[in-house]
């Protein structure tokens, strides 16, 4: 791997999985436009039900990080902010960091959705994410064996664009990842970076990987900080990063709601609830983004997307324009439109060599995987309401 210090980068597959190249950021951010600190909202169950000083030079990556600057993008390209719109694109454009092409190296890929005339097909996109310290998406600290992601999810914008379907895998999933037989779902990054994670997604659940998205979970609190916090319903009372919080909704920092996201020796439902609480506080931004005057004040939008740009890497196809055209499509939705769904398990197990895993439930997860595969997710709920495990209102 080849680092040239000071620069930022593109990551590219290589023979050692990755190496690094410069990539120059050639339009500054403005001293004009700042994000002022945001007046507080009134906290309510209701908008949590409806709905992660200076950044570190180290780029930190938000998890899940796709969809929500999908929907943020929306004011920028849609509701506009007049003259400054092209400038904002470009701006918020060159500060992406990319990575070249990870779909060249997979040998077989799933089938594309086939459509009729006049319809589009779904847009289904790969999230990462890591809670480790060591960021998920900087190349200069990833080595082979070294690192494994902590989320994993697949994020689908419907093709008619009225629904998204944001699906988590538990880390723990017991899979075939090629080339290595047996193992759990996570450890495909570790083993063939975003190449090896997608050829395993897919041949998982059959399902055509569009776009690819990585970030790391302490970025995701600075996230958070930038647009005011966000409200979270707490089933009990509990400490989050030294503040007491009864039960019912709350409203936490970055801080709090990092500290929320990660506890997971106390639930009950251990890495489930764990996985629940993330897509509470997704849902929680999402809501905040959507109901809580981002949308409608440039100032604090520019600071979002500044925040955002900056804490995500992508594929290299997911450029602006496409994320331009996407922002078009859903410029309808509204958060009741966002599923936020586990995939079916058989619950936990050991393996043969002893590790603990997640044991699939074929018969339960294949129809999941299907409809994916064929843009008929909310059919498919609406037809098994119980078949697959949902984000409840309050989480564990």
């Amino acid at each position: 791997m080849i680092l040239d210090a000071g620069s930022r980068a593109r990551w590219v597959p290589g023979p050692e999985l990755w190496s690094y190249k410069p990539m120059s950021d050639s339009t500054p951010s403005p001293s004009a436009v700042s994000a002022p600190t945001p007046e507080e909202p009134a906290a309510s169950a209701a908008s949590a039900d409806e709905g992660r000083g200076a950044a570190p030079r180290r780029r930190r990556r938000a998890w899940r990080i796709g969809l929500v600057s999908v929907l943020a993008v929306v004011l920028v390209l849609v509701l506009g902010v007049g003259a400054l719109g092209l400038w904002l694109r470009h701006s918020l454009g060159s500060k992406i960091e990319t990575i070249d092409d990870p779909f060249s190296a997979i040998s077989t890929r799933a089938p594309q959705q086939s459509v009729g005339a006049n319809q589009k097909p779904a847009t289904n996109i790969l999230v990462l994410g890591s809670d480790s310290r060591i960021s998920a998406g900087d190349p200069s600290q990833w080595e082979a064996g070294a690192q494994r992601t902590d989320a994993i999810m697949i994020v689908q914008v419907s093709g008619d664009r009225q629904e998204v379907s944001v699906v988590s895998i538990p880390r723990d999933t017991w899979v075939e990842v090629p080339g290595y037989g047996q193992a759990k779902i996570n450890a495909a990054y570790s083993y063939g970076g975003p190449s090896l994670t997608i050829q395993t997604v897919e041949q998982l659940t059959g399902v055509h990987i569009d776009h690819f998205v990585i970030a790391d979970f302490e970025s995701f609190e600075a996230l958070t900080d930038e647009i005011g916090g966000v409200v979270i319903n707490l089933k009990t009372p509990q400490t989050l990063a030294d503040t007491q919080f009864p039960a019912g909704a709350q409203r936490l920092n970055g801080a709090q709601a990092l500290a929320y996201t990660r506890e997971r020796k106390s639930l009950p439902g251990g890495d489930f609830d764990r996985i629940n609480r993330q897509q509470a506080w997704m849902r929680a931004i999402v809501s905040q983004v959507l109901h809580g005057g981002i949308l409608t004040d440039p100032t604090r939008l520019y600071g979002f997307l500044s925040a955002v740009t900056q804490t995500m890497a992508v594929d290299e196809g997911f450029t602006i324009d496409e994320m331009q055209s996407l922002a078009i499509d859903l410029r309808g939705l509204r958060s009741r439109n966002i599923n936020f769904l586990t995939i079916p398990t058989a619950g936990t197990g050991t393996s043969e060599d002893g590790q603990s895993i997640v044991v699939r439930d074929e018969a339960a997860d294949t129809p999941l995987y299907t409809a994916l595969a064929t843009d008929t997710v909310q059919e498919y709920l609406e037809t098994h309401p119980d078949a697959v495990p949902r984000l409840p209102g309050t989480a564990n």
